[in-house]
């Protein structure tokens, strides 16, 4: 099914744009699902199950090509968190308690001045706490490896390695300083808003 979807956007994309054309192929990936869906309810079960993955697969690839639609070309400055709290390694794990209930940041660049040495996410401070308490510094906690971007990279490239990573925060980071933070959170935000402007172009 995934070829014949492959066949129809290349198809569509020579007479439209490219995410146009796989919206249209998607659209009639799922038509031919719910025609799937209807046959198999009279005729054969089986055919029940083929059209939830046919409707599945149509509706991600559409997801997936107007996500790097809205993405492309877009540096991460333009998308970057620039507000936001940082914790150093030798704070007490109970201060990044009180900056969670304070405000809706859940992960933390752990910082040394102004190079970040390492990130709090929220699953491991609740790991920590259930262990030590809250007195435990920060830097017991906190990952020590970690991915960073570059406000000139692309918005892209800073998803793909949220992606890859076990945390949702990233920071951005320009010749080792810490300038902002990227999340899965803000990302999807982002995206949202530039699918809203579009729609109204």
């Amino acid at each position: 099914r995934s070829a014949i979807r492959a066949t129809m956007r290349a198809m569509l994309a020579t007479q439209m744009e490219y995410t146009r054309a796989t919206q249209i192929a998607a659209g009639i990936g799922q038509g031919m699902a719910l025609l799937f869906g209807f046959v198999g309810f009279w005729v054969n079960p089986f055919l029940l199950f083929i059209a939830l993955f046919v409707w599945i697969g149509a509706a991600q690839e559409a997801s997936l090509v107007q996500m790097k639609a809205a993405l492309e070309g877009i540096p991460v400055r333009r998308a970057m968190i620039t507000e936001f709290s940082t914790l150093s390694p030798s704070e007490p794990l109970s201060r990044a308690v009180e900056q969670i209930l304070a405000g809706s940041q859940t992960d933390f660049p752990v910082v040394e001045g102004d190079v970040v040495v390492g990130i709090l996410t929220r699953q491991d401070l609740l790991s920590e706490l259930a262990r030590g308490g809250g007195d435990a510094p920060v830097g017991t906690a906190m990952q020590h490896e970690f991915a960073t971007v570059e406000p000139t990279e692309m918005l892209e490239t800073a998803l793909h390695r949220l992606q890859a990573c076990a945390c949702h925060t990233l920071p951005v980071v320009r010749q080792g300083e810490l300038v902002g933070i990227v999340t899965m959170d803000n990302v999807g935000e982002f995206i949202a808003i530039q699918s809203a402007i579009g729609r109204r172009r």
